[in-house]
């Protein structure tokens, strides 16, 4: 039975991060304490020094010989269960897709075990729930961020080969090569540029380019543009020529431009994505070429390199984006949405390119391309190394009794103590800057707070009753399954533009009725 003075002491304990929140958001939104850049630098520390110290700092504290393997198979078996329905629902019926498989994936599965997880939980069930938060957040920092990492630049590898090399000229590609500065196959601050090459039988070599210093020499239109050859397919025998600006794969996303979330770099390396207006045009007019919008479209490339534009009314089918028509010599390669390839004369209906599913290069280059950008993402995220040091260093200690050092275990301690704190804070900072606390809309928001909060529990509770978890532990295993919408898989949709909306507005209004929700569980679950 849940007496007073048990929810005065989680209240004891959860008060003050939501004053830390509040405190931030009314310094911002009511008293313009801080900038936009002010509050972007402040949320940098978090992520580059509170954040990972604090993970670190718990992480180094756990006996990872001790740990509970019933908790954490539950936990396993709930999110594969959630993957594995949502699998099945984008492959056999008409509404799923991939994109909303790693949405949903991420709103039931992925809560905010660190910051609020931690706290919550050591108030309402005692000190021993500490380590089990800790060890769902060494799973969630090694393998779950890491599996969510993999989906979504899985699906812009899918984006990119398709919007690259339309129809069935994908299943030809047998290698795939990266530049050293490609650190994600979604680009929107820099060009991502391809270079091809076909061989006598067929096969095709790729390589992937980030930026124009490391671009292999331009040939130069008569309008002193640079242009990039890339060769797309051994159908044509044909160089395509695409001017390097930022790649247009993900046009058709649906979710709201992401320059509307402000200062949401926390708890990432990357930088504040920014739409780039670097050698981009928009042809306005008679085909004069303007500098500021779209890349280049309705341009007609003639013998001898000169360019020919043609009016807007000409491409504008075409949403404004990519090479609609592209002539060279007597071979002609035109794009309308990536559906109509036409090569010497023979042209490819839209409807047959539709019903015949564009393929995709082999599993194993897939694997490759996905494991190498994968690799890299990880290695500037300092979650990475603070999650690995942290485990590393409890194996070290715990199997021969070793301490940390006073000095170094000091100087950690100091920045960790601020670091529940400072995070909370910059939620504060997040949701000031945001212009609405619902971004998604009504009917989105209460069908993500429905998987959140009923949905994500319920299979919790499920898997944990499976394995034989009673009592406490699962209590426990319940109401951190009801904490609030994560962060990390907020900054991983907000950088991969899939969602946002949905995923802002589970941080936010999440946080706000997380704690009556959770309490209602702790009631409910102690009668």
């Amino acid at each position: 039975m849940v007496t007073r003075e048990d929810l005065y002491n989680v209240m004891c304990a959860m008060v003050p991060l939501y004053f830390a929140m509040l405190v931030a958001y009314g310094s911002v939104k009511c008293c313009k304490m801080f900038t936009p850049d002010q509050c972007s630098g402040i949320n940098r520390f978090v992520a580059v020094f509170a954040v990972p110290v604090l993970s670190f700092h718990f992480i180094s504290l756990n006996n990872p010989y001790q740990m509970d393997t019933k908790f954490i198979l539950a936990d396993t078996i709930s999110k594969l269960l959630v993957l594995f329905f949502l699998t099945i629902w984008a492959i056999f019926f008409t509404k799923g897709s991939l994109d909303w498989v790693i949405t949903l994936f991420s709103v039931a599965t992925l809560p905010n075990t660190l910051v609020m997880g931690i706290p919550l939980l050591q108030a309402m069930y005692g000190d021993f729930t500490q380590s089990l938060m800790v060890q769902l957040v060494v799973l969630q920092c090694i393998i779950w961020y890491t599996l969510l990492l993999f989906l979504l630049e899985y699906r812009a590898a899918k984006l990119l080969i398709k919007s690259q090399f339309p129809g069935t000229t994908a299943a030809s590609i047998t290698k795939i090569s990266l530049d050293d500065d490609v650190i994600s196959l979604y680009s929107h601050d820099a060009p991502l540029t391809t270079q091809s090459e076909t061989d006598e039988n067929g096969r095709i070599k790729v390589r992937i380019r980030r930026s124009i210093s490391s671009a292999p020499p331009e040939s130069t239109s008569s309008l002193g543009k640079s242009f990039t050859p890339t060769r797309l397919s051994n159908l044509s025998n044909a160089d395509i020529f695409s001017i390097n600006t930022p790649g247009n794969f993900l046009d058709n996303m649906t979710s709201p431009q992401l320059s509307g979330y402000a200062s949401t770099d926390a708890y990432s390396l990357q930088p504040t994505p920014r739409a780039s207006n670097f050698n981009e045009m928009e042809i306005v007019g008679g085909g004069t070429p303007v500098w500021g919008r779209s890349p280049v479209a309705g341009g007609r490339v003639l013998d001898g390199g000169m360019v020919v534009w043609e009016s807007p009314e000409k491409w504008r089918g075409d949403g404004g984006h990519g090479c609609k028509d592209i002539t060279m010599s007597d071979k002609e390669i035109s794009f309308r949405d990536s559906l109509k390839v036409s090569v010497a004369g023979e042209v490819v209906d839209p409807k047959d390119q539709i019903a015949s599913s564009p393929k995709m290069p082999y599993a194993f280059v897939m694997l490759r391309l996905i494991l190498i950008v994968a690799g890299r993402k990880l290695s500037r995220n300092p979650n990475t190394y603070s999650s690995l040091l942290g485990l590393l260093w409890s194996l070290i200690s715990f199997k021969w009794n070793i301490e940390m050092p006073s000095l170094i275990k000091s100087s950690i301690k100091i920045i960790s103590d601020a670091g529940l704190g400072m995070a909370m804070f910059s939620l504060g900072l997040f949701m000031a800057l945001q212009p609405r606390i619902i971004a998604c809309g009504t009917k989105r928001a209460a069908m993500g707070m429905a998987i959140r909060f009923l949905f994500g529990p319920l299979v919790m509770s499920l898997s944990s009753i499976a394995v034989g978890l009673r009592g406490k532990k699962l209590h426990t295993a319940i109401v951190q399954a009801a904490l609030p919408q994560g962060i990390v898989p907020f900054v991983f949709a907000r950088e991969y533009g899939l969602h946002p909306d949905i995923l802002s507005t589970g941080v936010i209004f999440g946080m706000l009725i997380s704690l009556p929700i959770t309490l209602i569980y702790y009631i409910f679950l102690g009668l």
